[in-house]
């Protein structure tokens, strides 16, 4: 996002990129860590267990001062959610057999610490991120700068020349996370005809991840005169049949919708209340 974007309702836009604390998505404390939270940092980075939450929150206030997005006010980078994934041990298997897997705008890298704790070579990962600062904050979050041998990029999806063209063809799996919603439709078909072209031209590639969705599908527009897409999941589900003829290829989508991401805790008060997170699994049949 730019930092002039505006999220809400068309009655009630809120701004986006300003650094003031009392936007309804700043969290200001952690109350709750997750075992599985805890452990990584605990267990991983090697984090007392009394300086884990302020060390998340020094972290989190200094990417706030650089990007101010509702993914860091929210405390998103400490969403472990590929390990919630249905398939999630079995990535992990393929990972720990050699497969190698692309996280695309993959923040601090959390979900490739969490692989990498929980046992896959962390040299058959690699993570992709058009804000090189959340890759440095990845490296200040766990604490892992000489041993964590994953491989990173700051690129720009939809730049064919960029940094990711090294991967073209390569890829056995890609994470998506809290990424596609970013863009128009348009822009969301461009993205996913990349991921395409990252993968392994063959059957049993694999994408999985997340996004923000609605019940109602459509365009959102932002303060910047540009406009996101929710989907649910009948035009996500569309959109890869769309995928799949333009590139001749064949995909089998699982996609559902919950009411994550706090939409269930009601803390997502400034967005519209037909969102929800659609979560997907993508894999190549054809």
């Amino acid at each position: 996002m730019t930092s002039t974007e505006t999220i809400g309702t068309a009655a009630n836009p809120l701004q986006i990129g300003t650094r003031d604390k009392s936007v309804g998505w700043y969290t200001p404390t952690l109350e709750n860590v997750s075992e599985v939270q805890r452990d990584l940092l605990e267990n991983y980075s090697h984090i007392t267990p009394d300086r884990v939450v302020p060390h998340i929150l020094e972290v989190r206030d200094k990417a706030w001062e650089i990007h101010p997005y509702p993914c860091i006010g929210q405390l998103r980078f400490i969403d472990l959610t590929i390990s919630r994934s249905p398939s999630y041990s079995l990535v992990l298997e393929r990972l720990k057999k050699g497969a190698s897997l692309l996280d695309l705008g993959c923040c601090f890298a959390q979900d490739l610490r969490k692989l990498v704790h929980d046992g896959a070579p962390s040299e058959n990962l690699w993570g992709a991120e058009l804000k090189g600062d959340f890759l440095e904050l990845g490296y200040e979050l766990f604490l892992d700068r000489e041993s964590f041998k994953a491989h990173f990029m700051e690129a720009d999806v939809f730049d064919m020349e960029g940094p990711l063209k090294q991967l073209e063809g390569k890829m056995d799996l890609v994470q998506i996370g809290l990424f596609l919603h970013l863009f128009d439709l348009e822009g969301q078909n461009k993205a996913c005809d990349r991921v395409v072209g990252l993968l392994k031209p063959e059957k049993g590639v694999f994408i999985l991840g997340q996004q923000i969705g609605s019940l109602e599908a459509g365009p959102m527009a932002l303060g910047s005169g540009s406009k996101m897409y929710k989907h649910n999941v009948e035009s996500f589900e569309k959109m890869w049949r769309d995928v799949g003829e333009r590139t001749g290829t064949e995909w089998r989508v699982t996609a559902n919708m919950d009411a994550g991401l706090g939409i269930d805790q009601k803390k997502r008060t400034w967005d519209d209340p037909n969102t929800r997170r659609l979560v997907f699994e993508i894999e190549r049949v054809g």
